[in-house]
C-alpha cells in the first residue's frame, strides 16, 4: 500500500461526480461536519457508554465518548503526518480523516451496547430466530448469529435506505475505510469480530480495491482510530468510576501515575497540588495520561510505518508501546473489568437492556414474518418507511428490523418496550 493511493477525495456513491469546493473546508472536514450534523450521530447522546445514563452525576454516553475519541484521533493523525517519511500530498489530511472516522466508529452500536448485541445474537442462536436459518445462506446466517456493531456502522454509512440517496452518507473512501476495524466478513474473521455484512461486501470490495488495500488487510489509519478509542474508553471509564465513587481517589491516582517515570510523577504531583478540587486534580492527571498514550502510539506507528503499509504489523498500537506504558494500561484494564464493568450499576443496565432488545426483536420479527395478522399490521405501522420490511428475502427483512432496532436510543427502546407490553400508555 502507498499513501498516494490510500488517500483520495473520491466519495462513495458519487464516484462519477465532481464536487466543487464552496468553502475553505477540505473533503475530510466535510465528512466530519456531515457526520456531526446527522440524526444517527445525535442519537448517540441517549445511548449508554458504560454507566447508566445521567442521574445526579453526569458520566459519558456514546456521544461524549465519540467526540473525545475524535479529538484524540485528530491529534494522533496530525502527529503521525508530521513524523512519517512520505511526501504524498494527502498525508497532511490524516488528522481530519481519523477525526471524522472516530466520530462514526460507534454509530452502528445497538441500544445498551454489548448487551444489545448479545440479545440479538441469542435470538437467532437460542430463540425463535433459529427457524429462519433454512431461509438464509451460511454468510447471511453468520451475520445474524454474530451481530457486530462495527459491521453495522459500515452499513449505516454506506447503505441506501428506502427514499434516501445512493451511497448512504456519501463519505470519502478514506473515512469509510478508517471505520472498518476488522476487514473481514462474518465467515472469514479469525477473531470473531468482522467489519461488514454479506449485504455490504461489494461496497467494501469497491473501496478496498480502489485504495489498493489487500484482502483481509487493515487500512493503515484504522490503527489510529482504534488507538484513539482504546485511549479514551479505558482512561475516561476510570475517571467516571472515580466520580461515581466506585474507585477511591487513592486508587485512581495510583493507577494513572503508573504510566510515568519517577521524574514525571514528581512534576505531575507538584502541579496537582496547585488546586484543592479533587475532581480537577484527577482531570489534570487524566489529561497527562492521554497525552502520554498519544505520544506512545504515534511513536509506534511512525517506527512501524513500512510494516503497516505492507500489512505485516500485528496487534494494536497500544499493545506495541514501551513496557511501562503497556503494563500500566494492562493494570487499568484488569481493574476496570473487576471493579467497573462488573459493578452493580453496569450489570443492572445490561440485564435490563438485554431483555428489552430481545423482546423487541422477537415481537418485530414475528410481525414482519406474519404481516397479515391484525396485531402485526398495527405494530409494523410503527416502523419508519426507510426500512424495507417488505423485502422479498428473509435476510432483507431481518436486516430491516435490525436496522430499525440498532438505530434506537436506549430511551426510545425502553419506551417502545413498555408500550408493546402494555406497561405504559400515551397520556391523553
Amino acid at each position: 500500500m502507498n499513501w498516494q493511493e490510500l488517500i483520495t477525495t473520491l466519495r462513495f456513491g458519487q464516484e462519477d461526480l465532481h464536487n466543487p469546493q464552496h468553502d475553505a473546508r477540505n473533503e475530510f472536514q466535510r465528512d466530519f461536519d456531515r457526520l456531526i450534523f446527522s440524526a444517527p450521530f445525535r442519537r448517540l447522546q441517549n445511548k449508554t457508554q458504560v454507566f447508566p445514563l445521567p442521574g445526579s452525576v453526569f458520566v459519558h454516553n456514546r456521544l461524549t465518548h465519540s467526540l473525545e475519541v475524535s479529538c484524540v484521533g485528530r491529534s494522533l493523525g496530525n502527529n503521525v503526518a508530521k513524523n512519517i517519511s512520505s511526501q504524498s500530498e494527502g498525508v497532511p489530511y490524516m488528522g481530519d480523516i481519523v477525526s471524522a472516522a472516530c466520530l462514526a466508529h460507534d454509530m452502528g452500536n445497538p441500544p445498551f451496547g454489548h448487551s444489545g448485541e448479545r440479545a440479538i445474537e441469542t435470538y437467532f442462536t437460542e430463540g425463535k430466530g433459529m427457524m429462519l436459518k433454512e431461509h438464509m445462506s451460511n454468510e447471511q446466517w453468520a451475520d445474524c448469529t454474530h451481530f457486530e456493531g462495527n459491521a453495522n456502522a459500515f452499513r449505516l454509512l454506506t447503505h441506501q435506505f428506502k427514499g434516501r440517496r445512493k451511497g448512504g452518507f456519501v463519505l470519502t473512501y478514506p473515512t469509510l475505510a478508517s471505520v472498518v476495524k476488522y476487514p473481514y466478513s462474518s465467515t472469514e474473521t479469525p477473531k470473531g469480530k468482522f467489519g461488514f455484512f454479506d449485504s455490504d461486501k461489494e461496497s467494501w470490495q469497491r473501496i478496498s480495491t480502489t485504495l489498493g488495500i489487500p484482502k483481509n488487510t487493515r487500512y493503515p489509519l484504522v490503527y489510529l482510530v482504534e488507538a484513539a478509542d482504546d485511549i479514551c474508553y479505558e482512561i475516561m471509564d476510570i475517571e467516571d468510576a472515580h466520580k461515581l465513587r466506585i474507585l477511591s481517589t487513592e486508587e485512581t491516582v495510583e493507577l494513572l501515575l503508573g504510566f510515568f517515570n519517577e521524574d514525571r510523577k514528581e512534576r505531575i504531583c507538584k502541579t496537582m497540588k496547585m488546586v484543592n478540587d479533587v475532581n480537577e486534580q484527577i482531570a489534570y492527571l487524566r489529561s497527562c495520561v492521554i497525552g502520554c498514550l498519544i505520544d506512545a502510539c504515534v511513536r509506534v506507528f511512525t517506527e512501524n510505518e513500512d510494516r503497516i503499509l505492507r500489512g505485516e504489523f500485528n496487534g494494536s498500537l497500544i499493545k506495541n508501546t514501551e513496557e511501562r506504558v503497556q503494563e500500566a494500561y494492562k493494570t487499568c484494564t484488569k481493574l476496570a473489568v473487576s471493579k467497573i464493568y462488573r459493578s452493580q450499576e453496569v450489570l443492572d443496565v445490561e440485564l435490563a437492556g438485554y431483555k428489552i432488545i430481545y423482546m423487541l426483536l422477537e415481537e418485530l420479527m414475528q410481525a414482519v414474518e406474519s404481516p397479515d395478522k391484525a396485531y402485526s399490521r398495527q405494530l409494523l405501522q410503527r416502523i419508519p418507511s426507510q426500512y424495507d420490511i417488505e423485502s422479498p428475502t428473509t435476510y432483507g427483512r431481518v436486516q430491516a428490523i435490525l436496522d430499525y432496532i440498532s438505530g434506537m436510543t436506549d430511551v426510545y427502546a425502553l419506551d417502545l418496550y413498555q408500550k408493546i407490553t402494555g406497561m405504559s400508555l400515551p397520556m391523553v
